[in-house]
């Protein structure tokens, strides 16, 4: 007999922001339980050094986890220049110290259109990419080194937003997989006196930003005040709001829900797109998403069950 899942079938999307010092997984477990959900998961990790955006998928949200974790993000970084540490951020151990009076901004703005733009990066050892089913900053704590290959990543923008004698302040937008202490390791080395990140604030993952978080001390607080916390959380559709809508009758959405691709008229020609079906009242209502076939069908991709 399968056994019973403990708390509520909800369904929506939390967008957290998530405090420093503490890790993803264990924000995770912490709003689970505030929510009393049964299912939830967040879309791509934060070190426990960094603070903001963290989308929180709950129930058949979970679905569509995959489309915020390939999203774009943007950070709020302060990068120390002159001290390398073997993590890259504050919490390392301190490896190298160096001057930095001969580093100017201009310096600084010039290595940095290396940072832009298509680029390849080593990704971290202290990263929780797995080798062998092995997060890569266990192996590194454990002094074992890995050979990691290269990424192929995307910096949109990387813009100096102040900069003061050692300090230095950054707004980077760029594609998902980007390690941001490892900008800051190789832009010290470019520099030649090292540097480390020593905070880092999510501001964007897809479709959320900054003016959508919610803080633990309001969940908190609504919690003991309200009694219940589920009008916080934000439809599933939000996750692709970005994409093209493709209205569909209830019998055309039937055939969906059966997974066999249907023909809409005027439906986009390529891509992916979101499904919503037409109700009685003409009001629509998100089924999931689908793609566009080379023959112009709509074929479902990720359906949503009735919540």
């Amino acid at each position: 007999m399968a056994r019973r899942r403990k708390g509520r079938d909800i369904s929506g999307i939390l967008v957290l922001d998530k405090p420093k010092g503490i890790s993803s997984s264990a924000a995770v477990q912490k709003a689970k339980q505030l929510l009393y959900a049964q299912k939830v998961g967040h879309t791509g990790s934060l070190d426990p050094l960094a603070t903001g955006v963290l989308p929180l998928c709950f129930g058949e949200a979970t679905k569509f986890s995959q489309y915020l974790l390939n999203s774009d993000k943007k950070y709020s970084v302060r990068i120390k220049l002159g001290v390398s540490t073997d993590t890259g951020d504050a919490e390392g151990e301190v490896l190298k110290v160096l001057g930095t009076s001969g580093i100017n901004q201009q310096s600084v703005e010039s290595s940095l259109n290396c940072f832009r733009g298509d680029i390849d990066q080593v990704p971290s050892m202290f990263s929780a990419i797995k080798h062998k089913g092995q997060p890569l900053y266990k192996l590194a704590r454990q002094g074992v080194e890995i050979e990691r290959p290269s990424r192929r990543i995307t910096i949109y923008s990387n813009n100096i937003r102040n900069f003061c004698e050692d300090v230095l302040d950054l707004e980077i937008h760029c594609s998902k997989g980007t390690y941001i202490r490892t900008i800051a390791q190789d832009l010290g080395e470019m520099l030649g006196c090292g540097a480390h990140v020593t905070s880092l604030r999510r501001t964007m993952a897809g479709p959320y930003q900054e003016e959508d978080l919610v803080s633990f001390d309001v969940l908190q607080d609504t919690l003991a005040t309200e009694g219940t916390l589920d009008y916080l959380l934000l439809p599933v559709s939000s996750a692709v709001n970005a994409w093209p809508e493709v209205k569909l009758s209830d019998s055309t959405a039937y055939y969906l829900r059966q997974g066999q691709p249907v023909i809409v008229p005027h439906a986009p020609s390529n891509g992916w797109v979101r499904l919503a079906e037409i109700a009685s009242d003409r009001s629509t209502r998100f089924i999931g998403v689908g793609e566009i076939l080379a023959d112009g069908r709509v074929a479902p991709r990720r359906m949503v069950a009735n919540y």
